[in-house]
């Protein structure tokens, strides 16, 4: 007599064999790995697509240069192993990204993960990043609700950029030390009234994070600046006119805008041209981008921007010679210029490899904690002690952060940044231009 068994118990007994068998058999993932592969998570489409092919042509730069090296050394195999990328396009949302994220672990079986962009877009999709323990240098999401989580496990994730309070702070020193200064100067204003700062920001983590930091960093350090405006939009907005009509009102004697690539053009257009702001406008440097100086045109003249790497202003320094080279590089393959996010992109893939290569392995816990022990010398961004390391808490890497201020330029006829600060690398002084207008007594 025959005796069925049940299909649910035969399907549970071959599964169990085969998580038992597999548990029993494997092997290092590099014995056996014919590439490492790298996931890009970048926003090729939507609002954000400018910034995303500018991280994806970066990453494929820094690839291409490492396999023309053969590759990078895995002592499991005491070879050189060249790396593939993997494109995870983001959509520029949330929805996009965890789409993306979840491809890239569960079908595409990557490695490592680089790029992300829009803190709303990273932080969706960390859970997943989490759940599968998969290292991710993380090159934007840079609001502190992204890298100071204690929701989730971020100890797979390293952010290779500053976080807002970072930022935040480097342009509110710039304020207080010199534009405060030369504006009380110029128009005979006292010492003791407050510096009146308008805030246009993106209603989003990292809009928010900048609004947050601005506030408290004003506080902490008893600074004399007021906060006279607080105008909100939504990410991928491109009619900025009502809210800028409203700082107006408010009479500031500067504009502090937090924005991606995308909405930076035309706020900074209809302030000038429709709403008649002679007010400086400052930006933050995920702006720093080829399109902005060739998108904003004549109107984009004298504004400011603070920034850690720039396609047209380089720092004097170690990491000089190999920023021109790189942007060199960049040129020749695609016919233009990387931005900040496609340079943070471009180290942290080397970043990558270097952690793979002192792991000995691609095996994710290995390489997790390579990366949290990384020490390598900086490249073409500027690091505090120009050093690439993470920090031990949130796993962020520190920048020496710097603000520009826009120039027209006749010969191409586009604007052109100049270093205005700090001191040590200012490459030339801070200007008022003669149609700026403070704000009220």
């Amino acid at each position: 007599m025959k005796h069925w068994v049940p299909y649910s118990l035969v399907m549970s007994i071959i599964i169990i064999g085969a998580l038992l068998f597999s548990g029993c058999t494997e092997q290092p993932a590099s014995e056996s790995a014919e590439s490492i592969k790298i996931g890009v998570v970048a926003s090729m489409s939507g609002p954000a697509s400018t910034t995303g092919k500018d991280i994806w042509q970066s990453a494929e730069l820094a690839a291409q240069e490492i396999n023309a090296q053969g590759g990078v050394f895995v002592k499991d195999l005491n070879k050189k192993i060249p790396i593939t990328l993997v494109q995870g396009d983001d959509e520029s949302t949330r929805e996009g990204g965890i789409k993306a994220v979840s491809k890239l672990i569960t079908q595409d079986n990557v490695d490592l993960l680089v790029g992300g962009y829009s803190s709303a877009v990273v932080s969706a999709h960390q859970a997943i990043v989490a759940d599968n323990k998969v290292p991710y240098i993380i090159s934007g999401g840079s609001s502190t609700s992204v890298s100071h989580r204690d929701d989730i496990d971020t100890s797979y994730m390293f952010f290779h950029r500053p976080n807002t309070d970072d930022s935040a702070k480097a342009s509110i020193l710039f304020i207080d030390e010199v534009v405060r200064p030369e504006i009380y100067k110029k128009f005979n204003l006292p010492d003791d009234r407050p510096l009146r700062l308008a805030l246009i920001f993106q209603d989003s983590p990292f809009g928010k994070g900048q609004q947050g930091a601005v506030r408290n960093l004003t506080q902490d350090l008893n600074l004399p600046i007021e906060i006279v405006a607080e105008e909100t939009f939504k990410m991928g907005e491109s009619d900025f006119r009502t809210a800028l009509t409203s700082v107006k009102a408010k009479k500031p004697d500067i504009i502090y805008a937090v924005t991606f690539l995308n909405e930076l053009i035309p706020l900074t257009q209809q302030a000038r041209r429709d709403v008649g702001l002679d007010t400086l406008i400052l930006s933050i440097e995920n702006n720093d981008d080829p399109d902005y100086y060739s998108g904003v045109g004549e109107l984009g003249d004298f504004t400011l921007m603070e920034s850690r790497f720039s396609p047209y202003a380089i720092p004097k320094g170690s990491t000089s010679e190999r920023t021109k080279k790189f942007l060199e590089d960049f040129q020749t393959k695609y016919g233009g210029f990387s931005g900040m996010m496609g340079a943070a992109t471009y180290e942290s893939v080397y970043i990558a490899a270097k952690a793979i290569e002192n792991a000995g392995t691609v095996q994710k816990d290995a390489v997790r904690k390579a990366l949290s022990e990384i020490s390598m010398d900086h490249m073409i961004e500027v690091m505090k002690d120009q050093v690439i390391r993470f920090s031990p808490d949130y796993q962020e890497s520190s920048f020496d952060l710097y603000v520009e201020q826009m120039k027209m330029d006749p010969a191409v006829g586009e604007i052109r940044p100049h270093i205005v600060w700090p001191e040590s690398i200012r490459e030339t002084g801070f200007v008022i231009p003669d149609w700026y207008q403070p704000g009220s007594p």
